[in-house]
């Protein structure tokens, strides 16, 4: 007998693995493994999805009209060249099932988010991964990557797991330099935590060529991460492209309200950048203090350096033996490294604390 099987390639593909919420025994677990939001839902988003409730029984608004229109009044953007998903992950398979495929390769940096390889992979694409610099995408590497069968090129900026930004300058710099049948998809999902002032989101080089898409998510900042909703702006062509792929009522009805709601909350998205701004730095100190490696980053996330492997599990471990959860990065090829999330002012201070008794402990 035999059974139905996929494509080939489909099989190489390493299932994406999220970030753990659970300790087994653990009378509190700290949760600072995804990269959310330190302070959860805004209060008028937790109302709106509460409302929504009583109109759950209907299909959502396929074209999502009053979230984008909401998108474009916050942004300055036309709500006609907004495309929304199931969050941002949503958006990027649809590029990868669009413009890519078999004969059809993507781009990216080494360590860049893993669901641009298994996307591409499930497109029957060649997906290439470029070696980084300093852990920081090497654009000129990436350009070097380029052949004729190069459709796609993805680049996160700030980059997860790594943190690392590339200024806006350089990303100019990159688009000017591929091919025009190229799509550069700048994913930005990190972007409201960012305060460096060589950065630009992406707005501006979709808004002057016809080859540039930016994603950006409410998972992150808005704290939106359960209802799975994100947002591109791209060329019209590329958004009738999505438009005829995307499926046809994509984001939800709790979703979309959320959303929304979230959107017009007073002072939240600024309430959620300053405290980054603040507990960035000390949670980068801290571990730095104990004697360990943190690699510069921009995003509401810190990359924590151990040198080996043995150690990297030896920490996490301790960790998750004080109720901790943090993020191990083997599958970003960073075996050696864990990513820590910006929690709170006290889930700042007790994850230093961890790490620093984990370093006396480990000297003896």
């Amino acid at each position: 007998m035999t059974s139905p099987s996929p494509r080939p390639e489909i099989l190489t593909i390493h299932p994406y693995v999220g970030g753990e919420s659970k300790l087994p025994g653990a009378n509190r677990t700290i949760k600072l493994s995804s990269n959310e939001g330190a302070f959860g839902v805004p209060p008028s988003a937790q109302a709106a999805i509460a409302k929504a409730a009583e109109e759950v029984h209907r299909y959502p608004d396929g074209g999502a009209h009053q979230l984008r229109a909401a998108i474009g009044k916050r942004w300055g953007l036309n709500p006609e060249r907004i495309v929304c998903g199931a969050g941002s992950d949503d958006l990027l398979y649809q590029f990868c099932l669009s413009y890519g495929g078999p004969g059809r390769d993507i781009i990216m940096s080494e360590h860049g988010f893993s669901i641009y390889e298994i996307a591409g992979i499930y497109a029957g694409s060649r997906v290439i991964k470029v070696p980084e610099r300093n852990l920081t995408a090497d654009l000129d590497a990436m350009l070097a990557a380029v052949s004729p069968s190069t459709r796609l090129m993805f680049l996160a900026n700030p980059n997860n797991p790594t943190g690392s930004m590339v200024p806006a300058e350089d990303v100019a710099r990159l688009r000017a330099a591929l091919p025009p049948e190229v799509l550069l998809v700048l994913d930005s999902a990190y972007a409201e935590y960012v305060t460096h002032p060589d950065y630009d989101a992406g707005i501006k080089l979709v808004d002057a060529t016809d080859n540039t898409v930016m994603t950006r998510t409410f998972s992150k900042v808005y704290g939106l991460g359960g209802m799975r909703i994100g947002w591109c702006y791209a060329p019209p062509a590329v958004v009738d492209v999505l438009n005829r792929v995307r499926g046809p009522f994509n984001v939800s009805v709790a979703a979309q309200a959320a959303a929304i709601a979230a959107l017009a909350e007073p002072g939240w998205v600024e309430k959620g950048r300053e405290h980054n701004a603040l507990y960035r730095p000390k949670l980068a100190a801290g571990i730095e203090a104990a004697g360990l490696k943190v690699w510069p980053s921009e995003g509401n996330f810190v990359l924590v350096d151990l040198g080996t492997v043995e150690a990297a599990n030896a920490a996490d471990a301790f960790l998750r033996t004080n109720g901790i959860i943090v993020r191990k990065v083997a599958g970003y090829g960073l075996p050696h490294c864990l990513r820590v999330t910006v929690g709170t002012a006290e889930e700042v201070g007790l994850v230093v604390e961890a790490f620093a008794e984990f370093m006396r402990q480990a000297r003896g």
